[in-house]
């Protein structure tokens, strides 16, 4: 249990027996009237935000995510398979969980599961993935950073890299923001 005034951005609430992630909390004074907190929640579920008011030092019900790495091992109809490496056990993850993260999914690549109890709510890939360049489109597009063109990677995955990138070579990109970092 915790205290509404200890609130802070990223801890996970159990409130009416679901799960949200605070993404934003501020302390609110008003002239003639009660302070409190009041925050913008992620149903980590559902994926919605909603706001919600507490009163100063009204209790809480704060919980612990777990973190526990897994290893992709491959797509199962429309859920991904993962391999748990501390227990070997398997895992199904729903692809709403995956999102568009699922550009950057290929056998062997281990991620960051976020669980409570036994769900999972959330799947971190490494920031940095060395994949292969599987097609090239030879056109270029002046960008701020100069020419560039389309590249599609071994997952699917269609990012900008620069003129000299070729089929078959192997590059460093940016899980984060979808950019090229070097070739390797």
């Amino acid at each position: 249990m915790a205290l509404s005034n200890q609130l802070v951005p990223g801890m996970t609430l159990s409130i009416d027996d679901q799960l949200f992630r605070v993404e934003t909390c501020v302390k609110v004074t008003v002239p003639k009237g009660v302070p409190f907190m009041k925050a913008k929640l992620r149903n980590l579920e559902t994926n919605a935000v909603v706001e919600k008011s507490f009163k100063l030092n009204q209790q809480i019900k704060d919980v612990a995510l777990q973190e526990k790495p897994l290893e992709f091992l491959y797509l199962e109809g429309k859920d991904y398979l993962f391999l748990q490496i501390d227990n070997l056990e398997q895992i199904l993850v729903p692809q709403d969980i995956i999102g568009n993260r699922a550009n950057y999914l290929k056998e062997g690549v281990e991620v960051k599961a976020s669980f409570y109890g036994t769900t999972i709510f959330a799947v971190e890939l490494p920031q940095f993935l060395e994949l292969m360049v599987a097609k090239v489109e030879n056109t270029l597009t002046d960008s701020e950073n100069g020419a560039t063109k389309v590249g599609i990677l071994e997952t699917g995955a269609t990012i900008e890299v620069p003129p000299f990138i070729e089929v078959g070579d192997i590059i460093k990109i940016d899980t984060k923001t979808d950019e090229y970092i070097q070739r390797m």
